[in-house]
């Protein structure tokens, strides 16, 4: 058994975690750049991707909640104008990776006969004709889009009674194994389908591919970098480790110096700390996070790091929705203060706040105030023209309130 040899008060550690994920950076001075782009990128390590649009873009929100209004033009060159330094893959869900992390994920790649999802893995076994279509029509005509793609399979599918779903899940089953690559988004964002080769530099296809034990020791110490702190199950599920692999990746860091066992106040489960982890006096940080946010997408971490119980709302019928469709919650320098279901209602160029909730030992004025002058930074960001008053939630009056006087005028 390893021995602790240090300890955490909970305000340290929830201090050591916001500073790796970039809320103790000094924000821009002007308008951020690419510069402040790829500083975020290499606190975070990987920008989840979700197609639920009601407000922006999972992968947009987290740069905004660390730089404020940037331009989302720099993320897309980042990711889809040559060369590329980002990557679509499975990293956490679907995400988009840095591409020099693409060597590391090759085993997940390598592993598609047992990994992939099921439907994945019957196409592959029971049609490997119709994968090797799929794979020369990319090759061949891409950049497509997978309707693109389904299109002609009554032309060429011959007898073997191919149909567009099966199309589908070939080409998911190229992606998964890293035959195809995702070459940009259509504007209804629908991934465009490329080869490798066009898509990632030469140098990252060209690298050697590591040794699986080599792989999920890189994994783990890029997920402890952007931790700061964390117990094995977070350092595992930041990149979906299997747990036997990833549990060996963390002795064999902890072996090397790179990862520290910790006591933390409050965590039954151990804690490893990055040797690079800082910890802040203060931290004085304020931003509204997405739901896929890495610093709260692992709801256990977020519950034992801020005394915050959060879950998405999305596929729950709305008769059983406690707090909303879509909501976000508010950090508020060290804590997690409210949470605030928002949409953007790009038609009418407002933003709806369908709910406004505190947090029990937050003090309402306060925290509306914050909250606040932050929906009015997201809409302007968002290029919506004001924010309306709050339509439910026990921080609906006064966050009505700080909004009027945000606005100067009556609601």
């Amino acid at each position: 058994m390893t021995t602790v040899r240090d300890s955490l008060s909970l305000a340290q550690a929830r201090r050591v975690a916001l500073a790796a994920q970039g809320f103790a950076d000094r924000p821009p001075a002007g308008e951020p750049d690419i510069r402040h782009l790829r500083r975020v990128l290499g606190r975070v390590a990987l920008l989840q991707i979700d197609s639920v649009n009601v407000l922006q873009r999972a992968h947009y929100l987290p740069m905004f909640s660390r730089l404020g209004a940037y331009p989302t033009a720099l993320l897309d060159r980042a990711a889809y104008r040559r060369p590329a330094e980002l990557f679509e893959y499975w990293g956490h869900e679907a995400s988009l990776v840095p591409v020099g992390l693409q060597p590391a994920l090759r085993w997940r790649m390598a592993a598609a006969h047992t990994h992939a999802w099921g439907g994945m893995r019957q196409v592959a076994r029971d049609s490997p004709e119709l994968v090797d279509w799929v794979r020369q029509e990319v090759y061949d005509r891409g950049p497509l889009t997978a309707a693109e793609i389904e299109h002609d399979v009554p032309r060429a599918s011959g007898n073997w009674g191919w149909n567009w779903s099966a199309v589908k899940r070939a080409l998911e089953w190229l992606f998964w194994s890293g035959e195809v690559c995702a070459a940009d988004r259509t504007p209804g964002f629908a991934r465009r389908y490329a080869a490798p080769h066009r898509v990632l530099p030469a140098a990252v296809l060209a690298a050697p591919t590591p040794e699986p034990a080599a792989a999920h020791r890189t994994l783990v110490e890029v997920a402890a970098r952007a931790l700061g702190v964390a117990a094995a199950r977070e350092l595992r599920d930041y990149f979906r480790q299997p747990p036997l692999p990833a549990r060996a990746a963390i002795a064999a860091l902890v072996e090397e110096g790179v990862l520290t066992p910790v006591a933390v106040q409050g965590w039954r489960q151990p804690a490893y700390l990055h040797r690079d982890a800082r910890l802040p006096r203060s931290v004085r940080a304020g931003a509204l996070l997405s739901p896929f946010d890495p610093l709260v997408w692992e709801r256990d971490r977020a519950a034992r790091l801020f005394d915050f119980r959060y879950r998405i709302e999305i596929y729950v019928p709305a008769a059983k929705r406690v707090h909303g469709y879509y909501v976000l919650p508010f950090l508020h320098r060290e804590r997690l203060v409210a949470r605030v279901d928002l949409k953007a209602d790009r038609r009418a160029a407002v933003l709806r706040v369908p709910a406004a909730w505190r947090e029990p030992d937050a003090a309402p004025g306060p925290t509306a105030e914050a909250l606040a002058a932050h929906l009015y930074r997201l809409a302007e960001w968002l290029g919506l023209g004001t924010v309306l008053a709050p339509e439910g939630g026990d921080l609906a009056a006064p966050l009505a309130a700080a909004l009027r006087v945000y606005r100067g005028g009556d609601a």
